[in-house]
């Protein structure tokens, strides 16, 4: 068939220029992949249609509203909406808490769950891409301890030892390394969940 030869840039652009079909001939092409992967997270076939239509409906709004910029990544850009959508979900589903900018902010209370089903383990990932992005604004020596003790397990005995200071020191630097980080989220009005 012919229409398997039109690329998606050129399906795309006829569709703003207003050939619906055009819309349906790219959803037939993906619909495979775009359901296969939201079914594989959230195992429901009545969930997966409904985040499957709620993706088609952000993409046509963008696509409405000429803010599509994805130049020749129409898929990738399919599937970022319903990843998305999919992780909006089961922040719904399960009231997986935001994570409150407080005095209260222990670091230790964002990573570690040991037993994580595959929508906690993309929650949990996007949340320590974001966490590891804050830990390089913070001090070198407060850093140093942070990362020694989060990433590479080690007590702070253990730490104090490889640092050359004192365990007071060590845990002077991890106290501060903690507000410094509690800071820096607050000023960035960062929800380590979005």
């Amino acid at each position: 068939m012919q229409r398997n030869k039109i690329t998606d840039k050129s399906l795309v652009a006829a569709y703003i220029l207003g050939n619906e079909q055009c819309l349906e001939i790219l959803v037939h092409r993906h619909k495979q992949k775009i359901y296969g992967f939201i079914f594989s997270k959230v195992k429901n076939r009545d969930i997966t249609e409904d985040l499957f239509q709620d993706t088609f409906v952000r993409v046509i709004k963008t696509l409405k509203q000429g803010k599509y910029n994805e130049e020749g990544k129409f898929l990738p850009w399919v599937m970022r909406i319903a990843h998305n959508l999919v992780i909006d979900y089961f922040r719904k589903s399960k009231r997986i808490p935001k994570f409150n900018r407080t005095d209260s902010f222990d670091i230790f209370d964002v990573i570690g769950d040991g037993n994580l089903d595959v929508e906690s383990q993309m929650i949990r990932d996007q949340i320590h891409g974001k966490v590891k992005s804050l830990i390089q604004d913070l001090p070198k020596d407060q850093k140093e301890v942070l990362i020694l003790r989060i990433y590479n397990e080690l007590s702070f005995k253990e730490i104090a030892e490889k640092t050359n200071v004192s365990i007071n020191t060590v845990l002077g630097r991890m106290r501060y390394a903690l507000i410094n980080l509690r800071k820096i989220i607050a000023k960035r009005e960062i929800i380590l969940t979005n």
